[in-house]
């Protein structure tokens, strides 16, 4: 394959999200034949088994550009030791009708920031959890709990040096992993 388009998850709907800076700053790291493109997920309705068989546009159009894509991003805050609902809320819509889950067979990586010192340790064990159940290989390792603090971004944006040969290293065997998935 030349081009992997990936599906980019940002559990957070704050302008100014540090999950969303970290995705950004993540998809310059990525190589050539990777582009990134964050989806829309603030837009959903809650989810509700009633609405299956006519879903509204926007959860059409999340199932469609998870379909497009060759492999997922997750990037999550931790709200309450879990994930953020509106990241459950999207995973819920996309996965329904029951058999038409837009998620199964795509590789993904799961990886958040947070300005706690445990990072998003349980947020992610939790999504791993659904993402089992919903059969989206999930890479295991290297994990990535990143702590939110002085200089891990540079004024432009990207990753800062303390944590560049880190978050490159994750990035490299994420894309190994979906190479190896896709």
């Amino acid at each position: 394959m030349s081009q992997y388009q990936i599906a980019v998850i940002v559990g957070s709907l704050r302008k100014e999200s540090f999950n969303r800076k970290l995705a950004n700053a993540l998809a310059r790291l990525g190589p050539q034949d990777f582009s990134f493109k964050q989806l829309e997920i603030g837009d959903l309705p809650p989810y509700n088994q009633d609405d299956d068989a006519n879903q509204a546009a926007p959860v059409q159009r999340l199932k469609s550009e998870i379909s497009a894509s060759q492999g997922l991003l997750f990037v999550t805050p931790e709200y309450n030791r879990s994930i953020p609902g509106v990241l459950k809320n999207a995973i819920d819509n996309a996965s329904r009708p029951y058999g038409q889950s837009a998620w199964a067979g795509k590789p993904a990586g799961v990886i958040g920031a947070s300005i706690g010192a445990v990072g998003t340790a349980l947020a992610q064990q939790h999504l791993r959890n659904i993402l089992a159940y919903l059969d989206v290989p999930t890479l295991g390792q290297p994990e990535a709990f990143i702590h939110v603090k002085e200089g891990l971004f540079d004024d432009s944006g990207d990753i800062g040096a303390g944590s560049k040969e880190f978050l490159q290293g994750w990035m490299d065997r994420y894309v190994a992993w979906v190479k190896k998935h896709a």
